[in-house]
């Protein structure tokens, strides 16, 4: 997949933060030399490791009592500025603390971590993860990163701050479903950042705003690909920053969109820059699809995701993980459903025997359809009504639009079969049942390697991590519907998603950014039957 230029947008985007990497910095092991092969990874020295926080929610750390909306990020010092390519013979530009100049443009970028004693051993597994053989042969994860634990975990406290102040300037970047002018501003800024740690960048024009498709090349590429879904679009309106500023307190970082899900978006990048700080490529090809309409369903960004999960050895999802910190390991399948109502006008007072009113037909309806959808494991959302015109006029035509929950594929076969079937209650009118979008159930599966590796990695990370199901649907259900080794959760540990008190964790940005950059640096073990390759 080749680069793509990048089409300018109508508007305009706030400067933000990339994750740029940077030179290598990373923490030895004990008794390799700095600069020395450890595993898979070259080593060279940086600080003394500090405890890493584990994915299990703990007391955050009282702070100020005051909230401050966070401000720009503030210059890294110790950075060097390189030259775009192709402008051989050009003029030195002189660096600018804090930036580097990436393909022309200036981006904030992070500065190497100074030598250091060597660190501790690393963390050992912990007995409820027992290590998983890879599809080439291999003991574990440790096999592949022996030694190299406490590096990711350094080099990735390191980066959070860069990875936190890169979450609320995409936040500052309002991208709210079917604006597609914001959307591909958006689309944009992502698409300079993941390029800056080495992804190539294909834009997909939809209807409501372009969709992304990046990959970044892999060691052996002669693997199937991962594959890693998320989405740009939010359900905040444009102009909610206005009253709801982008806001860090008390341990949090507030703000439209900061967990659902700008700050998965933020720590992927900030794991990619952490390999490449480490001079390194992710074991094998790895390929996102951002997709712009996830929010109300994906009826476009479906097609990019599908196209994807041909060959995919695994799926992992950057949406927000349990407010707990555990990954989502099965999902309820969605639906959304319009019910429109036509009637026939007339005047309410003078001529209301020849009216049939759209509004009142619309009213009983929803009361069948209530009694419709009582199938166990099946809820209904009435989140939109609109119709009529005037409190003088017999309504001519009404609408609904609802959501629909499923524990399973049989209960969404037959609540939809049952909505298709709806008729008129007064002669005169007439009712239309039309699916917006749809998603499958994922169910939960007895039998889940792809967590086991996740829970074994995680605990040579040093941290306690698990996943259960979850009530919400998104792009995963898809690949996790079809039996494809499927994971998500693994954006920012936060709260809030679609409400006014939406925000995510700071201590447990650094865990997230390590235990990525794990996952997508060693071999996946065997995930099913047949062989991986």
């Amino acid at each position: 997949m080749s680069p793509q230029a990048v089409r300018p947008s109508a508007a305009p985007a706030a400067p933000a933060t990339a994750v740029a990497p940077t030179a290598v910095a990373a923490a030895t092991t004990q008794g390799a030399a700095p600069g020395a092969t450890v595993g898979t990874l070259t080593a060279a020295p940086a600080p003394p490791p500090a405890p890493v926080p584990s994915a299990a929610p703990s007391a955050v750390a009282p702070a100020a009592s005051t909230a401050t909306a966070v401000a720009p990020a503030a210059a890294v010092t110790a950075i060097t500025t390189t030259e775009p390519p192709g402008t051989p013979g050009a003029a030195p530009v002189a660096a600018v603390p804090g930036t580097t100049r990436t393909a022309g443009t200036v981006r904030t970028a992070l500065a190497p971590a100074a030598p250091a004693a060597a660190a501790a051993p690393p963390t050992a597994a912990a007995p409820h993860a027992p290590a998983v053989p890879d599809s080439e042969g291999q003991s574990g994860p440790t096999a592949a990163l022996p030694g190299l634990p406490q590096a990711l975990s350094t080099r990735a406290r390191t980066l959070a701050g860069a990875v936190r102040r890169r979450c609320a300037d995409l936040a500052r970047i309002e991208s709210p479903s079917g604006d597609a002018p914001r959307l591909d501003a958006l689309a944009e800024e992502l698409s300079a950042g993941f390029r800056a740690t080495g992804a190539t960048v294909q834009r997909e024009p939809g209807p409501a705003g372009d969709h992304l498709v990046l990959q970044w090349d892999g060691r052996d590429e002669s693997l199937p690909h991962l594959l890693v879904v998320g989405h740009h679009d939010t359900v905040w309106p444009a102009g909610i920053l206005a009253d709801w500023p982008v806001t860090e307190r008390d341990g949090t970082l507030s703000g439209p969109g900061v967990v659902d899900m700008k700050g998965g978006l933020a720590i992927l990048e900030g794991a990619f820059a952490l390999l490449a700080d480490l001079g390194q490529r992710p074991h094998r090809t790895v390929r996102l699809v951002v997709v712009s309409d996830e929010e109300v369903g994906s009826p476009d960004g479906r097609r990019l995701v599908e196209r994807q999960l041909r060959g995919a050895a695994a799926v992992l999802g950057l949406e927000p993980p349990h407010p707990d910190g555990r990954l989502k390991t099965a999902r309820r399948g969605s639906t959304r459903v319009r019910l429109t109502v036509t009637g026939r006008e007339a005047h309410a007072g003078n001529d209301a025997a020849e009216g049939v009113s759209a509004v009142d037909e619309l009213v009983d309806q929803l009361v069948a359809v209530r009694g419709l959808v009582s199938l166990p494991g099946t809820e209904l959302n009435a989140g939109r009504i609109s119709g009529g015109s005037r409190a003088n006029v017999i309504a001519g035509r009404a609408e609904a639009e609802l959501g629909l929950r499923f524990a399973t594929t049989e209960a969404q076969r037959r609540t939809l079969d049952n909505l298709a079937r709806l008729t008129a209650l007064r002669p005169g009118a007439r009712v239309r049942t039309e699916v917006l979008s749809s998603r499958p159930a994922w169910p939960e599966r007895s039998a889940n390697p792809l967590l086991r590796h996740v829970r074994s990695l995680a605990a040579v990370l040093g941290q306690q991590l698990d996943g259960g199901p979850a009530g919400g649907a998104g792009d995963t259900n898809l690949p996790g519907s079809r039996g494809l080794p499927t994971l998500d959760g693994f954006g920012a540990v936060g709260g809030g998603a679609h409400a006014r008190h939406e925000h995510i964790r700071i201590d447990q940005l650094a865990p997230r950014i390590a235990l990525l950059a794990a996952l997508l640096a060693v071999p996946l073990p065997r995930l099913r039957d047949r062989s991986e390759g």
